[in-house]
């Protein structure tokens, strides 16, 4: 496409906006009419102010460049939902919204110390899987084209692209040095809706899913469905870190549990056509099974709606820690030449009449400035059965508990990028070459001689991380020279420094427990996937144990739900 034309389509699509606004003069009231006088005045001066840097500007400038900047610049100024994608970036916004895209299916990372991008974790049933690509291949090549030397986001682009193409991809395999080429066809790739579901003791059934995309209610209806048929007598439905997706989709989750007909979230747009109420359409599955919700900070937009809307109903109890708080609505929209918007056109109401939107988004300065909206200025409203619940950030559930903390050094052995001995991924890759098989996920651990192994490996490796403590404790040195009474109080100063002296070897004995489960996690999730690693954690998560300690109490589950009676 020649620069002059470019140009030329930039130009006419800003006339085509210019004139559309003032073509509406004459249909507006006053207030709107100087509205739109605004707005059709703006235009007209970012037209002539692009014609003349175009025209003057002593570099020749590239029109999409120079405009899509202009654009995400503007939506900047409103919130963080709002989007803009060219026609170059179309598949990212679809990818989005249906969890799919063409490619190999395999997460990819930057190996730190071998500076090289590597193969991090094959999904199950895809291309890389199937090719025999493990965890820990080293990228050499794809096609012609040499990869050694690029970033990650440049290889797991060219990873992607249109299903059906093939391609030869050359690695070199760590453990034995060998280089290897595979030929894979590119497939559509999703991430499954539903990493994992089953009967836990007690009969108690356990539904994960990750994301709201299209049909996921139809794989948590059949999941659930199945559990019923096992003799599931309760069901803990798991949505922490869920960031959400399809509104749709939520409403038809609620309607597995809640009968036709019910309100579940009504939207409320400055326009007509933003505004709609969603209501459940289909007979529900059970309307009487206990459920509990799992639900954490990382709980966003659908997971809300389907959280607060049985909430709000009570047909289930919400366990964890407060939601994200998003409550705002976003349609995309086509524009010109391929483009693509994603605007936030309304907000949500859940049945009980509040939005749990967290955040203000303040653009009377004309810049992005975000406030979070305090406890104090929340508004009370009531379930069905009377319960007290609030407006304004996010979902609070109905009984709290937190999941245990990180220790820091368990973070940056397992974090990608922190650690740049990558001792702990080296570990596992070299675990698998030793071990092909391992045993069940919940059946498998690493015996005292396989930790004392790693622990050497992770002393000998040179490993470091940020020892927080003493971090704050230098800071308080620092304060108190300052103030000048660090001389006098010195004595106490020294004991209280010889207390944090890092000991790397105890800090790992410290927190065994946490950082062997992280490691068999991740040899488990290269055997078994990440449905694998999953059934793996649930061994030893506090938040799934309590709520599945509370459906085997149908007295303290009902007094949750229905406090008067």
């Amino acid at each position: 496409m020649c620069k002059r034309y470019r140009t030329v389509r930039n130009k006419r699509m800003i006339a085509i906006a210019l004139s559309f606004v003032i073509s509406l003069f004459s249909l507006c009231p006053a207030g709107a009419q100087n509205h739109n006088l605004e707005v059709a005045k703006n235009l007209e001066i970012f037209n002539t102010l692009y014609s003349q840097l175009d025209l003057f500007y002593v570099d020749t400038l590239s029109p999409g460049q120079t405009m899509t900047a202009g654009i995400k610049g503007m939506l900047r100024s409103l919130d963080p939902y709002t989007e803009y994608y060219p026609e170059s970036e179309t598949k990212q916004l679809e990818m989005m919204l249906t969890g799919k895209y063409a490619g190999i299916g395999a997460l990819v990372k930057y190996h730190t110390r071998l500076k090289r991008v590597v193969i991090d974790e094959p999904y199950e049933g895809m291309p890389a899987a199937e090719a025999g690509l493990k965890k820990g291949d080293i990228i050499l090549s794809i096609d012609d084209s040499v990869m050694t030397d690029k970033a990650v986001n440049y290889v797991s682009s060219r990873l992607r692209g249109d299903p059906g193409t093939t391609f030869k991809l050359r690695i070199k395999r760590p453990t034995t040095g060998k280089e290897m080429t595979f030929k894979i066809t590119r497939r559509n790739v999703k991430f499954p809706d539903i990493p994992y579901y089953g009967l836990r003791p007690d009969s108690i059934g356990y539904i994960n899913l990750y994301q709201f995309t299209e049909d996921c209610s139809r794989e948590v209806r059949r999941a659930f469905v199945e559990l019923k048929q096992q003799g599931a007598k309760g069901l803990v439905f798991d949505l922490r870190s869920n960031g959400g997706g399809s509104e749709l989709e939520a409403v038809n989750i609620v309607n597995i549990w809640v009968p036709q007909g019910q309100t579940v979230v009504e939207n409320r747009g400055k326009v007509a056509q933003a505004s709609r109420t969603y209501q459940t359409r289909l007979e529900p599955v059970d309307t009487l099974m206990p459920l509990v919700l799992l639900v954490n900070g990382e709980t966003a937009s659908a997971s809300e709606i389907t959280s607060g809307a049985l909430q709000d109903i009570d047909r289930a109890v919400v366990m964890g820690t407060r939601t994200y708080g998003k409550g705002l609505v976003q349609v995309p929209l086509d524009l010109p030449y391929h483009a693509n918007v994603k605007i936030t056109t309304s907000k949500y109401y859940i049945p009980s009449g509040r939005c749990i939107q967290a955040i203000n988004y303040n653009r009377e300065s004309g810049a992005a400035y975000t406030e979070h909206i305090p406890d104090s200025l929340t508004h009370v409203f009531y379930t069905r059965n009377g319960r007290e619940v609030r407006d304004g950030g996010g979902i609070k559930p109905d009984v709290e508990v937190k999941n245990d903390t990180m220790p820091n050094i368990a973070y940056y052995l397992s974090a990608s990028g922190l650690d740049s001995t990558e001792v702990m991924f080296d570990y596992v890759v070299d675990y698998l070459y030793r071990h092909p098989q391992i045993a069940s996920p919940v059946e498998f651990h690493l015996t005292e001689q396989e930790w004392q192994e790693f622990r050497q490996r992770v002393l000998d490796s040179g490993f470091t991380y940020d020892d927080m403590s003493r971090k704050q404790f230098d800071e308080l040195v620092k304060t108190a020279k300052f103030e000048g009474f660090y001389d006098e109080s010195r004595q106490a100063f020294d004991a209280l420094s010889d207390c944090l002296k890092h000991d790397l070897g105890k800090e790992l004995d410290r927190h065994r427990t946490t950082i062997q489960q992280m490691l068999e996690q991740e040899i488990i999730s290269a055997v078994y996937y990440q449905r694998g690693a999953l059934q793996s954690a649930l061994q030893y998560d506090k938040q799934l144990l309590q709520a599945e300690q509370l459906l085997k109490s149908p007295a303290e589950y009902r007094k949750i739900l229905s406090p008067g009676e």
